[in-house]
């Protein structure tokens, strides 16, 4: 795969999430993905993405930035979004807040098989 096969692949994915089309997410995740070291596989990752959708109804993957080293993507992703209740054990309780998130992904197979992600935390805290 090319850096930007891998790119153009990536890009769908999120489109994939932002439109929260559940039933295509196989299409890009792998059955035994890891997220930040955790085994959760595919079912275990959809049920974190459909969760993060449940708190943060008007969850937005805006890609920012997007590096495509096959079998590596790295991307900065922003976020403007009001989550109902805490967040990340933050009292954001409905407020709309600005962050951004910075995911690496490894592909096998030409899907997402590992992922590590750290969220800004620190500037939705100089928000609230």
């Amino acid at each position: 795969m090319t850096p930007a096969d891998l790119s153009a692949l990536y890009l769908e994915y999120i489109a994939c999430l932002n439109r929260q089309d559940w039933a295509a997410l196989g299409r890009f995740v792998d059955e035994e993905m890891s997220h930040n070291g955790r085994q959760l596989g595919l079912a275990g990752y959809r049920e974190m993405l459909e969760g993060d959708f449940r708190d943060i109804p008007d969850l937005h993957f805006d890609v920012a930035l997007l590096v495509a080293e096959p079998p590596h993507v790295a991307s900065r992703l922003d976020f403007a979004c009001t989550p109902k209740a805490g967040f990340l054990g933050l009292p954001v309780n409905g407020k709309r807040v600005s962050f951004a998130e910075n995911v690496f992904y490894e592909f096998r197979g030409g899907r997402i098989w590992r992922v590590w992600s750290v969220i800004d935390k620190a500037a939705i805290e100089a928000q609230l």
